[in-house]
């Protein structure tokens, strides 16, 4: 049936797609005003094949009931759905690209907190399997602002925790096993015997879902395909408020790994994943691994995993992400790119044959597999070097920092801010960017200072605007971002890189490392003076 509606404002989507408070994507209309122009903007869905799910928060049950019947209303001929709709981000690229359809609908806000009082977010990926580009999510705000009416089935709901096909209307909904295919796919990429033996022969791991969608994806495969010990996955049941956690695997809020990984009695190997899966956390005992620094150490060893034994046609990582990948990409001989963040501005690379692996700082790696970064890959990958090695994560880093230097590398948040305040920061830097090449801020001296702007080197697309960076003549940096994932006020990011060849300094605390590069930070945007915080909400 035809519903009339009229435009909501505020539906552009971000780096992520759209994100807003639960209640928001509650209220009347939201919801159906956006995915109808979804549907409106990417040439309608007549006759066409999409998957849906998403990681299990709050409301994430009712809005896939509401998009199938908009896809049935709107002529759609096919619905892949995750049972009880669930699907990490990852698994739903991966089926994309399997089954070939149309693009997919995955309704989650990342690493945001869940409930009904927290946040909801919902975004469209192309046939390829990623994020929409630029260019359709322009397309998409365009229409959100146009629309008249939306189309909806007037049908029952559907059983969603019953494996099989359904139909509403004349569309077929097929109700998946979420995890089988992309468990499937694991197995091609990596050597499950190998890490099997590993974990016979002692090994202990502890990896925490987070009360999010990987716990079923991570006990399946760590446990019971990889013969990992039960009770390894923790928090592995995915609800709908997260079990009150915020699923964000980083140090800050993983303490209860960090803690275990730094106790008397650690495992060897810990890690984590966030609300829809896409994101990793690395834990050695007694060692934290930086994603930075993740990244950099997938890429020189990634051909010990037999699905990148040929070797990697490239490595991309966004600005903010430390240049470690660059050094590991330029021993090898192969391409480096530096794009601005957001899984989106990779996916011409992969497309293109250009790169095979892709990480951001914000703890997201992954390869060509997908066209998403995906958490559960990245820990895969590292029990795969681990079992190849047979040595320790910190025995690794070690021999990696002797290798190519160390990449001192930091985040800090400053979350919730007044977004006039937040705005007044970004412009006061900028405003001194074209003064700052060659002055000398706390006995480092600027090489460059800029605004990014990124020329895709496929389509030649050109992205303005992606981040304020400073660039000293010794390779240290510092970076500002406004963050594009969140739903209240604005947070500013500020990214810190110090480089270190070595052989000697390269077991420094991080923060005392960085210390010139965070006063040089406050000397040039002050951060702490404009916002009256005495220091980072976040240090990652």
């Amino acid at each position: 049936m035809r519903v009339a509606t009229r435009p909501i404002d505020g539906q552009k989507p971000g780096t992520s797609g759209l994100r807003k408070k639960t209640k928001v994507f509650m209220a009347k209309g939201y919801l159906e005003n956006f995915i109808q122009s979804v549907f409106d903007a990417t040439g309608g869905a007549t006759g066409r094949t999409y998957v849906v799910g998403g990681d299990g928060r709050y409301f994430n049950d009712r809005a896939t009931q509401t998009i199938l019947k908009m896809a049935a209303a709107n002529g759609a001929k096919r619905v892949m759905v995750g049972r009880n709709a669930l699907l990490s981000t990852p698994a739903a690229s991966h089926l994309i690209r399997l089954n070939r359809t149309d693009g997919g609908i995955i309704l989650s806000a990342s690493h945001n907190p869940g409930g009904l009082d927290e946040d909801f977010g919902v975004k469209f990926n192309t046939p390829n399997g990623g994020p929409a580009p630029e260019a359709v999510t322009e397309a998409i705000f365009a229409r959100t602002k146009e629309i008249r009416d939306y189309y909806i089935a007037d049908d029952t709901d559907l059983d969603l925790s019953r494996i099989g096909t359904q139909q509403i209307g004349g569309m077929e909904v097929s109700v998946i096993d979420p995890v089988a295919d992309y468990a499937a796919l694991m197995e091609t990429l990596f050597d499950f015997e190998a890490i099997r033996a590993m974990f016979a022969g002692g090994f202990r791991m502890r990896f925490d879902a987070m009360c999010a969608i990987t716990g079923p994806y991570a006990r399946e495969i760590i446990e019971t395909r990889l013969g990992a010990a039960p009770g390894t996955v923790v928090n592995g049941t995915p609800l709908p408020d997260f079990g009150g956690m915020h699923p964000d695997p980083n140090p800050t809020w993983a303490h209860a790994l960090m803690d275990e990984m730094f106790g008397p009695d650690a495992p060897d190997f810990g890690a984590a994943s966030d609300g829809d899966g896409d994101r990793n956390m690395v834990v050695g005992r007694g060692i934290y691994v930086s994603p930075s620094d993740s990244l950099a150490v997938l890429a020189a060893n990634a051909h010990l995993a037999p699905g990148y034994r040929d070797g990697l046609k490239g490595v991309a990582r966004s600005m903010p992400t430390s240049t470690a990948a660059d050094r590991v990409a330029e021993a090898l001989g192969i391409g480096s790119y530096e794009t601005p963040t957001g899984w989106k501005f990779f996916g011409n690379l992969l497309d293109a044959g250009r790169a095979t692996l892709c990480g951001e700082e914000s703890f997201g790696a992954g390869s060509d597999h997908v066209r998403e970064k995906d958490g559960l890959w990245a820990v895969l990958l590292w029990l795969n070097i681990l079992a190849e090695r047979k040595e320790s994560v910190a025995e690794i880093m070690g021999g990696h920092w002797q290798r190519f230097g160390r990449n001192y590398y930091s985040r800090h948040d400053y979350e919730a801010l007044p977004v006039a305040v937040a705005n007044a920061v970004m412009d006061g830097l900028r405003a001194k960017l074209g003064a700052l090449s060659g002055q000398v801020v706390e006995g480092m001296t600027v090489g460059s200072a800029d605004d990014f702007a990124y020329e895709d080197p496929v389509d030649g697309s050109v992205s303005r605007g992606q981040g304020l960076r400073v660039v000293f003549t010794d390779g240290s940096r510092l970076v500002l971002r406004l963050s594009g994932t969140g739903t209240e006020g604005a947070t500013i990011r500020l990214y810190l890189e110090r480089y270190v060849p070595g052989p000697d300094g390269l077991d420094a605390e991080v923060q005392e490392a960085l210390a010139p590069v965070i006063r040089a930070a406050e000397t040039l945007a002050g951060i702490r003076a404009a916002t009256g915080r005495e220091g980072p909400d976040v240090i990652t």
